[in-house]
């Protein structure tokens, strides 16, 4: 294996995330030696990126590795020379999401940070962002492999894919979950089982389950042994599953159970708010833990924060790219004819073999043809969604909103695309040049 140490630069550095990160470098420094870990923010993060890089300086003090944390709001510092450069930004913070999920629901849409509207407008904000990201990786570490975690994550890699040269993966939690689940569902090591999923990022379906070889699908669909394990996944009408064939990602409970999951929003939103408010008070609590000197290892309440298995995921990409390993990991790439019916830029994600030129993503075995038009429904938004984001033309936006499933009518994405506009004026300057 590689014994060349390594830099890496994390954009968005005083994310209450950033913890869980250097847990899983400190983790796998014996095979993976991250030597300098550059923690990146903008000015307004000043005050978090300053917590939250002296809390990892502390952990990587105790657990008595050479990694070096180096804290900066110059991120072109940061990113020259490295070899990983990871994206886990939020433009405009959790004000910005907040807007997100409250203005559809005052119009009786979901509000849902990386679907709908608000996954709309969080991509407008984010992918200008990443490219000029982009734009300094192509000048100052041509040769880094680009990371990102930042919502949402298919689209923005898209975004990266079509417009910059900048190598590039997106990567979920939520596949890397699912892979646990089905181990400890069927008590095999997680090297045992291989889940198959076929969609894009946030609208995918299992649709196969291996374990030791053996497709498990129609036993956890049907219930039995791997019923308990899944529940808050398969928390689904029976029948319904039984048809489709396939298990679906959690958040497909936005297209298939629309009213319910609206009601239960608008029932949240006048109890604890959506789910910006509740990661704002948990946030809050977090930070005042990591301000405690006598803190040296990520605190259990960063669970409350959702993205578990996060650096797990994170690290075990990063090496297998370092060290060729070659082995499968679900991961965001571009589609390259993998599901036909998809154009062959458009981001997927799908399992792949990791090596150290990039992934490779393997066949799928089938996709069930009643989703194909879902599937291909909410792809075209996105690749709409990236269009209008890069040329800043309303037209475009509105036609990525007005043909989301998720959107009633013409009338409502015309008054949700406006009222969100204004809202965001600050973060879209491309869409008001004139």
């Amino acid at each position: 294996m590689s014994k060349k140490t390594l830099k890496v630069a994390v954009i968005g550095g005083g994310s209450s995330y950033t913890p869980e990160l250097v847990e899983g470098f400190i983790r796998a420094f014996g095979e993976m030696p991250v030597r300098e870990l550059w923690l990146a923010d903008i000015g307004e993060g000043r005050q978090k990126l300053q917590i939250v890089g002296e809390l990892a300086q502390r952990m990587v003090a105790k657990a008595g590795v050479p990694i070096k944390v180096n804290m900066t709001l110059n991120r072109r510092e940061a990113i020259a020379g490295a070899d990983f450069v990871t994206t886990q930004l939020r433009v405009g913070m959790l004000a910005a999401r907040r807007r997100d999920e409250h203005i559809p629901l005052s119009h009786g849409v979901i509000g849902q940070e990386t679907t709908g509207p608000g996954g709309m407008f969080k991509a407008l904000r984010t992918v200008p962002v990443i490219l000029d990201i982009c734009r300094d990786i192509e000048e100052l570490a041509p040769a880094a492999w680009l990371l990102n975690f930042s919502n949402p994550a298919g689209i923005v890699t898209e975004a990266v894919l079509k417009h910059s040269n900048v190598k590039t993966i997106g990567l979920c939690n939520l596949p890397i979950g699912f892979r646990k689940h089905l181990a400890k569902a069927f008590g095999v090591h997680e090297s045992g089982v291989l889940p198959e999923f076929a969609g894009i990022n946030h609208l995918h379906w299992v649709t196969a389950a291996y374990v030791n070889g053996e497709d498990k699908l129609r036993e956890l669909i049907d219930g039995g042994k791997g019923q308990a394990a899944f529940a808050p996944a398969l928390d689904w009408d029976a029948d319904f599953l039984k048809s489709l064939g396939a298990i679906p990602a959690p958040y497909l409970r936005y297209y298939y159970m629309t009213d319910t999951m609206l009601g239960e929003q608008l029932e949240q939103l006048k109890t604890n708010g959506t789910r910006a408010d509740v990661v704002g008070r948990v946030e809050a609590e977090l930070y005042e833990l990591y301000k405690d000197v006598n803190l040296d290892e990520k605190p259990k309440q960063l669970e409350q924060r959702g993205g578990a298995y996060y650096s797990e995921a994170a690290v075990k990409l990063m090496h297998s790219l370092y060290a060729d390993k070659r082995d499968i990991q679900t991961l965001n790439v571009k589609n390259g004819g993998i599901i036909s019916f998809l154009p062959e830029d458009a981001c997927i994600e799908a399992n792949c073999v990791v090596t150290a030129q990039g992934p490779i993503p393997l066949s799928l075995q089938r996709i069930p043809r009643h989703i194909k038009g879902l599937l291909h429904a909410v792809k075209a938004c996105e690749s709409l969604t990236i269009e209008a984001a890069v040329s800043g033309d309303r037209g475009i936006a509105l036609q990525a909103l007005v043909h989301h499933p998720l959107i009633p009518d013409m009338n409502t994405a015309k008054a949700l695309l406006d009222e969100m506009l204004e809202a965001n004026k600050a973060y879209l300057p491309n869409f008001f040049k004139r």
